[in-house]
């Protein structure tokens, strides 16, 4: 099923998982995805990763999750890829069942200055897989607080436009702690003329340093509500967990009430930790 065609119908649950490295084995993840399943997700998302390593990893996460019954979005990312590379990729995707990819450029790998592929931005990737593959549903990423690299939010919202001519279905965002940013955000998206569905990436705050690590590295901010929490809690770690797991649902809250499309849970392959917000959140 085409992620875009539940869009239409109502507000979508969605969980992000991404391969573990060799040589750790996929029991694990396999099992966290049959804890999750019991949500109820209209699709689960899995990472591939910059570079291209893990694919295979990748598309036995993307089989065994067609093979459970759920739908299954993979990542798809510009980095290191050719026309053909990615023509090959996408036909084994499509073999396999999936209709859905989120089309990015994908980070650079240490020590690369561009895409070392055909493509250099994700607006070229949406466009050629809508041209060589019409039937598939493409999402596109959204940054609530612009891209690390971007001049300006507005900028980055005029390259929201270009995904969206160029073919993409609906928008998944970056992680955004900050609630009034993500509302900022999508008003001017709105203004600009964004039409699509805009799905919430949801980081779930479980422990200090990798908040300040992941909000740090991709230029987002921290609230004065989190950033109490950090304070509070800086040698306390249940302590932390607990808040900032009461902070992530308090979030889930605020985002449904403003009336996202979706909620994206990004799931760090921690499915206890994510059962539980899940469940404090309603959902």
């Amino acid at each position: 099923m085409k992620i875009a065609d539940v869009l239409k119908q109502k507000m979508t649950l969605s969980f992000e998982v991404f391969p573990p490295k060799e040589p750790v084995p996929l029991t694990g993840l396999l099992d966290a995805l049959d804890n999750l399943y019991r949500f109820k997700p209209d699709f689960i998302s899995c990472t591939y990763h910059a570079g291209g390593d893990r694919r295979d990893r990748n598309m036995e996460i993307c089989r065994a999750v067609r093979k459970s019954g759920h739908e299954i979005m993979t990542h798809l990312t510009c980095i290191g890829n050719t026309r053909e590379d990615l023509h090959s990729f996408i036909g084994d995707y499509i073999d396999i069942g999936i209709e859905n990819i989120l089309a990015l450029r994908g980070d650079y790998p240490p020590g690369w200055n561009g895409t070392r592929g055909d493509f250099a931005h994700g607006q070229e990737l949406i466009e050629f897989v809508q041209d060589e593959f019409p039937g598939l549903c493409l999402a596109a990423a959204a940054y609530p607080e612009k891209h690390i690299t971007a001049p300006s939010l507005e900028g980055d919202i005029a390259h929201l436009r270009i995904k969206q001519e160029k073919g993409a279905h609906f928008f998944m965002t970056q992680l955004c702690h900050d609630i009034r940013a993500f509302e900022r955000f999508t008003d001017k998206a709105r203004k600009a003329g964004i039409h699509l569905p805009i799905i919430a990436g949801i980081m779930p705050v479980l422990s200090r340093d990798p908040v300040i690590r992941m909000t740090f590295s991709n230029g987002c901010s921290i609230p004065a509500e989190l950033a109490v929490i950090m304070g509070k809690y800086e040698d306390d770690k249940a302590g932390f967990k607990k808040a900032g797991m009461e902070y992530t649902v308090k979030l889930i809250h605020r985002f449904i009430d403003m009336g996202v499309n979706g909620i994206h849970i990004y799931t760090l392959n921690r499915w206890e930790d994510v059962a539980v917000i899940v469940q404090d959140a309603g959902l």
